[in-house]
Order: structure tokens, then C-alpha cells, then sequence
């Protein structure tokens, strides 16, 4: 493994780990599968540690360091632009696909029945989501960034690197404390990436180990089209909307992405793996870390392609199993609240699953139809959360492709 660099050391592991797992399927393997949760957590906590000081340096530089008005504003409005387009194209690909093979046509909620019983959802209409979305924004800084609340960070960072652009040349030195950190977080992340390949490798390991294949059955078509559809996500539309907007080619963007692409599946979070998001973004793609810093953390809170797509298929899904045709006004409606959902509720228990009870309500469907998706949640969780972490990188390219474009035409 020593003569292989960190890329392929992350692939063997990875492909010896997924062959362990199935090998040792409904076996008795308590000790490994402890030994596996052990590193992989560790894997995971390390990642977390340096997230909060990483995204909060990040931030304020990234916006400081931004100091021509011009800049600033380009950077907002193409980061915004894109991830909304991108989520927008995402929701109307999961609705297509779910009209256009129906997954749940041939089942209906009473197979389900004892598991929506035993199921209960806590309901937020979409004022209660917003106010509470919003009071998870602004909160005490020193409460978001020991309880890790991710938006609470990006926000009061925002204000604080805007902060230090209008007030020009006068706090050069607290400006530099930033920046330091921000580099001395990038070295760390490089020392945890050596661990990388034995923490993705344990985090695989006990996902295929411990996955029931039998709650699959009933749900493997619903499943088939969510995966495909994500991939095609993936594969085909970011990658091409980065050919299309930056003449990049798809294959050096996976080349360059595959740690972070590898670390997002194995751990399912965006969050966690911002840190080595950043260091593919930075130091593989060459990406400025002022345009990375602000580009990454904002889309690893609020662009989540593969979670829309879920979503508004799941909706669907469930609108089949209980026989009800969605006209296109409901239809719409879905895509609007899957849009906002996926941006995620910070400081709500479960947010994933109320955002995902939220688009149901809004077209009147069974809220506890929900506790049908749980058994296959987290395989699902897997290939999305990938995307999602693709969809911030492709986001700080195409950003810094603008700045640069910009910065050509300019005498």
C-alpha cells in the first residue's frame, strides 16, 4: 500500500472492504463489525474536529479576502444561481423518472401497514419550517460553534468577513489570525487523510455487512430508480453543465474528486466531509481558498442535488402506493417545497425525515407513509450524499471560472 499514492489506496481499500462485507453477510462477525464502528468513527470524528474551525476560517477569509465589490457580488450571485439550477433540474429528474416508471404502482400502503403504525412523525407546516429555519440561523456564534450548527457558523462567518471588507486596512492583524488558521486546519486535514483509507474502508465494511437484502425486495425498483437517477444526476448532467460552463473535462474532475466523492459515500454526511471537500477543491482543482471558502461550506449546508432528487421521487413513490395521481399544479408544488426542504432545518431533531413529512403534507399525502423509505434510507443516503459533495465542488469551479472570465475583459 506504501507504494501506491492516497487515490489508490482509498480504491483497494474501499474494494477490499465491500468484498469483506459481503463475504461476511449474516455471519457472526460482532468483533469485527466492532472493530470496523470503532475506526470508522474515529474515521468520522477527526473529520468533524477540524469542520468547525475549518469552515468558520474559510468563511471569513474567503469573503475578506474578496475585497472588490465587484468580486463579491459575482461570487453571490453565481453561487446562488447555480445551485439553484442545479437543484431545480435534480427535482424535475426525480419527478420524471418516478411518472415515467412507477415504482409503486404494483404495491400499495397495506403491505406496509404494521411499519407506518409503529411510526411516528413530528409535523412541521411551512411557516413553522421557515420560522424555525431561521431561528436555527441567527443564534448565539459561540452556542452554533459548540453545538456545530453548520448555518449558524456560515452566517455569523458571512457577516464577520463582510465586516472586516468594509472596514478596509483597519484590522489587518485579526484578519491574519484568521488566515493562519485556516492554514494550520488545511495541514491537519492532511495528516487525518492518512487515515482516510482504513476509515472509509471500516465505514463500507459494516454498511455491507449489516444491510438487511430482505427488507429490500419489495422496494428494489423504487430503489433502482432513485440510484439511477442520481447517478445520471452525477454522471451526466454536473458533469456536463462543468464542460459546458468551464471547459473542464468530466474525467479530470474525477480524478481530482475522488477522495472527497469516496469519503461522502462512505460516511453519508456533506458536513463531515467538507474538510477533505476543501482539500480536493484546493489543492487537486487549484481553486483559489478564498472562492473555496465561501463556495464549499455555503453549499454543503444549503446544495443538496442528491436529497432533492430523493425527495421529490419519494413523494411520488408514496402518492402511487396510496393510488393518488398528483395533477401538475401538486406536482409543482412538490418541486417547490422539495427545493426549500432539502436546504435543510438546522436545530430540528431528525431533520431529514421532517423536511422529507414536509413535502409530503404540502400535497395532502400520508405523513407516516415516510417509515416505509427508513429500511432503505441509508443505502439511499450513500450515493446522494456523493452527489451533493460533487455539486458543491462543480459550484467553486464554475465560480472561479466567472471571476476569471471577468477579470479578462477588465482594462
Amino acid at each position: 500500500m506504501k507504494k501506491l499514492g492516497l487515490n489508490g489506496q482509498i480504491f483497494f481499500a474501499a474494494a477490499a472492504a465491500v468484498a469483506l462485507g459481503l463475504f461476511a453477510h449474516d455471519k457472526n462477525i460482532d468483533h469485527a463489525l466492532y472493530a470496523a464502528n470503532l475506526v470508522g468513527t474515529l474515521f468520522i470524528d477527526l473529520l468533524k474536529m477540524v469542520m468547525i474551525p475549518l469552515v468558520f476560517c474559510a468563511i471569513v477569509t474567503g469573503i475578506a479576502n474578496l475585497r472588490q465589490h465587484s468580486q463579491m457580488h459575482v461570487v453571490w450571485k453565481t453561487t446562488l444561481l447555480f445551485f439553484a439550477t442545479t437543484t431545480l433540474i435534480a427535482v424535475v429528474i426525480g419527478l420524471g423518472a418516478s411518472q415515467l416508471f412507477k415504482p409503486g404502482a404494483d404495491l400499495h400502503l397495506e403491505m406496509f401497514a404494521d411499519a407506518i403504525q409503529q411510526f411516528e412523525t413530528k409535523q412541521l407546516t411551512l411557516p413553522e419550517f421557515f420560522t424555525q429555519f431561521l431561528h436555527g440561523i441567527f443564534m448565539n456564534p459561540f452556542k452554533a460553534l459548540a453545538e456545530g450548527n453548520i448555518l449558524a457558523i456560515v452566517a455569523f462567518a458571512l457577516l464577520l468577513g463582510i465586516a472586516l471588507v468594509l472596514s478596509a486596512e483597519r484590522y489587518p492583524h485579526l484578519l491574519a489570525v484568521f488566515e493562519e488558521g485556516m492554514a494550520v486546519a488545511m495541514q491537519m486535514i492532511n495528516w487525518i487523510m492518512r487515515l482516510a483509507p482504513f476509515g472509509i474502508a471500516a465505514l463500507l465494511f459494516k454498511l455491507v455487512a449489516t444491510q438487511d437484502v430482505s427488507l429490500f425486495a419489495s422496494l428494489t425498483k423504487f430503489m433502482l430508480v432513485v440510484t439511477g437517477t442520481t447517478l445520471l444526476h452525477g454522471l451526466v448532467v454536473l458533469p456536463l453543465l462543468l464542460w459546458l460552463l468551464t471547459g473542464k473535462r468530466p474525467w479530470w474532475f474525477l480524478r481530482q474528486a475522488k477522495q472527497a466523492l469516496l469519503t461522502a459515500f462512505a460516511t453519508s454526511s456533506s458536513t463531515a466531509t467538507m474538510p477533505v471537500t476543501m482539500r480536493c477543491a484546493t489543492q487537486n482543482m487549484q481553486v483559489k481558498p478564498e472562492i473555496a471558502g465561501f463556495v464549499v461550506p455555503l453549499g454543503a449546508t444549503v446544495n443538496m442535488d442528491g436529497t432533492a432528487l430523493y425527495e421529490a421521487a419519494a413523494a411520488l413513490f408514496v402518492a402511487q402506493l396510496a393510488g393518488i395521481d398528483l395533477s401538475l399544479g401538486q406536482q409543482l408544488v412538490v418541486c417547490f417545497t422539495t427545493m426549500i426542504a432539502a436546504m435543510g432545518a438546522p436545530g430540528i431533531p431528525s431533520a431529514g425525515m421532517v423536511t422529507m413529512v414536509m413535502v409530503l403534507q404540502s400535497v395532502g399525502l400520508p405523513a407516516e407513509a415516510i417509515a416505509i423509505l427508513l429500511p432503505i434510507d441509508r443505502l439511499l443516503d450513500t450515493v446522494r450524499t456523493a452527489v451533493n459533495v460533487e455539486g458543491d465542488m462543480i459550484g467553486s469551479l464554475v465560480v472561479q471560472h466567472r471571476i476569471e472570465k471577468l477579470a479578462q475583459q477588465t482594462p
